[in-house]
């Protein structure tokens, strides 16, 4: 079993082990931005999300570089992948791994064979057009790192991530990922298309069919350790409040934004974002978050997090616009806090009327 320690009791790291890891990281930095050109926004984000050694669902249209940015990833780390087309008859054990009957020293008997996801490294590509059943069998693998088949528990390799692509899901033959499985991922970002520009560059720099090629950048164990300094960032109380209070605002009656939520945000919402703002830190050369991280980072943690209800559909708001909104509405230090929600004047909703028949 893994030993955790308290985020009190930890000691920081220092400035200088701060600007150190900045420059390994840089190196990744540079080595995935030639894999996505004019995409360095979502490298940094991206990058934080392993830092802060969680799992990332990569959403866009087909043929914008998704899948080979995770491949870069592995490419530049040396970490052990594996990839999983994900398809319609995909099967649990496809995923996890099966018990085959061999023949062991004259006696037959079930061997356990590992699936794909023992690896350092999962590449589960286009996960929303697999069943609900097989996208479940991740659950396990997700939070607690190990894996239950016929009773018996695995350990999976450590560091594990896992790094998902799906299509939107307007698109043919997709299906909707369980709302469990969502909230265990760290970051849902979103690939955009590129500009002119961007295009001319990959018109003359690629060939089709071709994956760029990706130098290993850093050594065994470096990743492991960058990681470890980030959990060691240090993370200020003003910073902890604000976090708590933006989560808190995404719940309904909390805030003037949220009376178009029907679920909002989860604890394990407000861990992701303490972890990633520590991450984005480390990434920029800092021994400690601030509230510009928080706000840098909160749609990515919290796009995939929050339902909307059928009102803001009726309306055509939209999860960003939501997380915009409240960002705009939660202010960043505590004594501007308003005393009651009257203070705070949020609209309260009137009782449906009943039909009379």
């Amino acid at each position: 079993m893994q030993n955790f320690t308290s985020t009190a009791n930890r000691t920081a790291i220092t400035v200088e082990q701060a600007r150190q890891a900045a420059q390994k990281i840089r190196l990744l930095r540079e080595a995935l931005n030639g894999v996505l050109y004019g995409q360095e926004r979502l490298v940094d984000q991206f990058i934080t999300g392993i830092l802060a050694s969680g799992h990332i669902l990569l959403e866009g249209l087909p043929g914008l570089g998704k899948t080979e940015l995770v491949k870069g990833l592995a490419s530049a780390t040396g970490l052990s992948a594996k990839r999983i087309q994900f398809t319609p008859d995909l099967l649990p054990g496809d995923i996890t791994g099966n018990p085959i009957l061999q023949e062991v020293e004259g006696v037959r008997r079930f061997v356990f064979q590992p699936g794909p996801l023992f690896a350092n490294l999962v590449l589960a590509d286009e996960i929303n057009r697999a069943s609900p059943k097989t996208q479940s069998a991740l659950l396990e693998a997700m939070q607690e790192r190990r894996v239950t088949v016929l009773g018996e528990t695995r350990d999976l390799p450590r560091p594990f991530f896992v790094l998902a692509t799906q299509n939107p899901i307007e698109l043919e033959g997709t299906y909707p990922l369980p709302e469990a499985q969502l909230d265990r991922f760290l970051f849902k970002l979103e690939v955009f298309r590129n500009d002119v520009a961007v295009l001319e560059r990959i018109i003359r720099n690629r060939e089709i069919g071709i994956s760029p090629e990706v130098p290993c950048v850093l050594e065994p164990g470096d990743l492991e350790h960058l990681i470890s300094l980030a959990r060691d960032i240090f993370i200020p109380d003003s910073v902890v409040s604000y976090i708590a209070r933006i989560c808190d605002a995404t719940h309904p009656g909390n805030n003037a934004a949220s009376v178009h939520i029907q679920y909002g945000a989860s604890p394990r919402a407000a861990l992701a974002l303490a972890a990633s703002a520590k991450a984005y830190a480390l990434l920029d050369g800092r021994a400690h978050a601030a509230i510009e991280d928080v706000r840098e980072l909160a749609p990515a943690v919290l796009r995939h997090r929050i339902i909307l209800n059928y009102d803001a559909r009726i309306e055509g708001k939209t999860v960003e616009t939501i997380v915009n909104e409240i960002l705009q509405s939660v202010p960043t230090e505590v004594a501007k806090l308003p005393k009651t929600l009257v203070d705070a004047k949020i609209p309260q909703r009137q009782p449906s009327l009943s039909v009379q028949r």
